[in-house]
């Protein structure tokens, strides 16, 4: 059989072509393919949302930070002025507002334990309402964290903590609802600083402002419009070049000086022993069982070894307080005796029991502590 040559040429042209056709299209869906795959992947997201941090939990932010606000009570002729403020470096330098502390004759520094001290004030500016009070027992101890290299914007979640109205160690949340808001109030300039929505009276002055997602300081709380609930706060990252310097190179002022009453003429109030008691609770709440177990008296420790008093806490899930009341004893001391639910146990199978409980609140070398209790349960 004779076959046609141009029939033969044309196949094996044909064959080529599609050969050909077939590994160009293999190639060009490869390309394709890899190169949906990279632009589409959300490896890189993912890895990045896996390694950002987390927003730590609300209560664990307030409670740490609470251990390191102060509140101010400062002697200002007959007048006794009140401010929060908070601890700024390992100097024992703590951060409040300088309308606080202007014009005062002594300062008197009282930590979240309710333990007081004196402070001297090292540096205050007469235009930016800032100051910087130094106390010497506090060196050494870790700080606040401070957020100095990112200013806050319209929206994010922040906490202001301080002491309203007399109220030590009280939380308000809200949101940065405005930026460079500027006015002047009492002689002092106020530029460029935050709006808040978060609740603020008299007596959070100088407290610190976090930020809600960290728990680090982004602000120091400074002044209200009256009747509204609109705050305003002060860049921390506006004054932390000036409280450095102040901290660096102290200033001595003669009126800030104060030797606290010895224990033998110090009396509790009745405000103050209640809340060292819900302090304890909110403690154990809190898991935090070192500060808890740091507000029972000499006595009581030496009675309860630290690791007995945690083990005795560990299956107690949270606490509530309920009717507290609170007396005068003879020997000057307070009774505090209140109504406890504590959830116990694990869960699914725990359970709420409730307690009547007595605690005998006095001081003990300076420092106010529950020097014992008693508990009994209610059936």
């Amino acid at each position: 059989m004779k076959i046609n040559r141009n029939f033969v040429i044309s196949l094996l042209i044909t064959i080529a072509l599609v050969v050909f056709g077939a590994v160009a299209c293999i190639i060009i869906h490869r390309n394709i393919s890899l190169k949906s795959s990279r632009s589409s992947s959300k490896l890189g997201d993912v890895a990045e949302a896996l390694s950002a941090p987390k927003p730590k939990n609300l209560k664990a932010i307030i409670h740490e930070n609470q251990k390191l606000v102060v509140s101010l009570e400062v002697k200002n002729g007959s007048e006794n002025i009140t401010g929060s403020g908070f601890l700024y470096d390992t100097k024992g330098d703590i951060v409040t507002n300088a309308h606080v502390v202007n014009n005062g004759s002594s300062i008197t520094v009282k930590m979240a334990d309710t333990t007081t001290y004196k402070g001297k004030l090292i540096g205050k500016s007469e235009i930016t309402d800032v100051a910087l009070v130094r106390v010497d027992n506090l060196s050494g101890k870790s700080p606040m964290k401070i957020l100095k290299n990112k200013k806050a914007d319209i929206g994010d979640e922040i906490i202001a903590l301080g002491s309203p109205l007399g109220f030590q160690n009280t939380a308000t949340t809200g949101i940065i609802s405005g930026l460079n808001r500027s006015f002047t109030l009492e002689n002092y300039q106020y530029k460029n600083v935050y709006q808040i929505s978060a609740p603020i009276s008299p007596g959070n002055s100088g407290g610190p402002l976090l930020d809600r997602n960290t728990g680090q300081v982004i602000g120091i709380n400074s002044a209200k419009i009256d009747d509204e609930s609109i705050g305003f706060s002060i860049p921390i990252t506006q004054v932390d070049s000036m409280i450095n310097n102040w901290a660096a190179n102290p200033t001595t002022y003669e009126f800030s000086s104060q030797d606290i009453t010895s224990d033998k003429n110090q009396k509790p109030t009745n405000e103050d022993a209640a809340y060292l008691v819900s302090y304890f609770y909110n403690s154990l709440n809190s898991n935090d069982y070192v500060t808890a177990y740091s507000l029972l008296g000499a006595s009581w420790q030496q009675s309860t070894a630290y690791e007995d008093f945690r083990k005795g806490y560990l299956q107690t899930v949270s606490v509530k307080i309920d009717n507290m009341l609170c007396r005068g004893t003879d020997n000057g001391n307070i009774e505090v005796s209140a109504t406890i639910q504590a959830v116990e146990g694990n869960e699914p199978n725990s359970k709420t029991s409730k307690y009547n409980v007595i605690y005998n609140v006095g001081y003990e070398n300076n420092n106010l502590k529950i020097l014992n209790g008693k508990s009994t349960i209610i059936e």
